[in-house]
């Protein structure tokens, strides 16, 4: 699907290291005064690569992973599982750091809302995002986020960080089902 000259696919395996290094962009430049310098710079960009690697290859009817691309680039992806509970969870949501409030983040939920929408019908969804990132925050609340939870995240290179949940009620993410809005 094409949106001027952004165009929205599913990821593949093929995917991953542009998927990892985009999402390891996305968090250094994010994430600088919320995570530890030491692992921003170091381990991370290959604990993404790993990640990636797997997830792109264990796609299936529970998982939805767009990619939105302009002239061929990545600039952004969403994943999307379905968790424990029923809910549709958005597991990622990242645009290449040079391309944060250009429309690729609002295209890329709209489309994962239309996805939610078609498979999961009548469940809610939602998204974990780091309590100190304000712009992040933002952007959810204008999207209609609720905010439903906060809780500590605990992360795997030993730290933690506070987290918000937001959710969009299912009869707010079924009118998305036929697609998402023209942009």
């Amino acid at each position: 699907m094409t949106y001027g000259s952004m165009r929205i696919r599913n990821g593949t395996s093929a995917d991953a290291e542009s998927i990892a290094a985009l999402h390891t962009a996305s968090w250094r430049s994010a994430y600088t005064a919320l995570m530890p310098a030491a692992y921003l710079a170091g381990p991370l960009a290959a604990e993404h690569l790993a990640k990636w690697r797997t997830r792109t290859t264990e796609l299936s009817a529970d998982r939805c992973l767009l990619l939105a691309e302009q002239n061929g680039d990545l600039c952004g992806f969403i994943h999307l599982d379905t968790a424990t509970d029923g809910r549709v969870h958005v597991d990622n949501l990242h645009a290449r750091p040079d391309h944060v409030g250009t429309g690729v983040g609002r295209t890329l939920l709209h489309h994962g809302f239309a996805w939610a929408a078609r498979h999961h019908p009548g469940q809610d969804v939602y998204l974990e995002v780091l309590a100190g990132n304000a712009r992040a925050i933002t952007f959810y609340e204008r999207a209609g986020g609720l905010r439903t939870a906060e809780r500590p995240l605990r992360m795997a290179a030993g730290f933690t960080v506070p987290e918000i949940e937001y959710t969009w009620p299912a009869a707010k993410v079924h009118g998305y089902e036929g697609g998402p809005p023209a942009s």
